[in-house]
């Protein structure tokens, strides 16, 4: 496979683009040491209508993706159509995911955490910019020595690091 450079966000469009919308905004903002190259432009796909043509457009993105993060909220889980389907394509092809828990849950989330992401190589973070960077950097950039490990997630020691309570 090619090049990966991009970070793409998986997540329930109908619920959690507000989440989303916080990660496009840090990465804009100037005070906020937070940017990642986006995979998941949405223009193409909002008035999009069938799902083998939206299906395609997400494949291409998720061939040119270096790292993902799934949004974790209250729904997430129960979502097959696409973001089960993504975080599917993900896993086959051995893309480093980065779990971010919507509740601020700093782990592994069982009862809302999509079933499909549980015993993987993964790691759970809360939401938050710097812990989800620092996961983006450091997990994902070293994400081969994670391979036989599963349902990982940092220790209280680095959001304090970071700057968290």
């Amino acid at each position: 496979m090619g090049y990966r450079n991009k970070t793409y966000v998986i997540f329930d469009g109908d619920k959690d683009m507000w989440a989303y919308a916080y990660m496009l905004g840090w990465r804009k903002n100037k005070n906020i040491d937070f940017n990642f190259y986006d995979a998941h432009d949405l223009r193409k796909i909002l008035t999009a209508t069938n799902e083998d043509y939206i299906k395609g457009i997400l494949r291409e993105r998720l061939s040119n993706t270096k790292q993902a993060i799934v949004v974790i909220g209250d729904l997430t889980k129960s979502h097959y159509k696409f973001v089960r389907w993504e975080i599917e394509n993900c896993l086959s092809l051995k893309i480093p995911i980065v779990a971010v828990n919507l509740n601020n849950k700093r782990s592994l989330d069982n009862n809302l955490c999509p079933p499909i992401l549980k015993g993987t190589p993964t790691v759970h973070v809360a939401f938050g910019s710097r812990i989800i960077k620092h996961a983006l950097d450091n997990f994902c950039d070293g994400f081969s020595k994670y391979k036989n490990d599963s349902d990982l997630y940092y220790n209280d020691s680095v959001y304090k690091g970071l700057g968290y309570e």
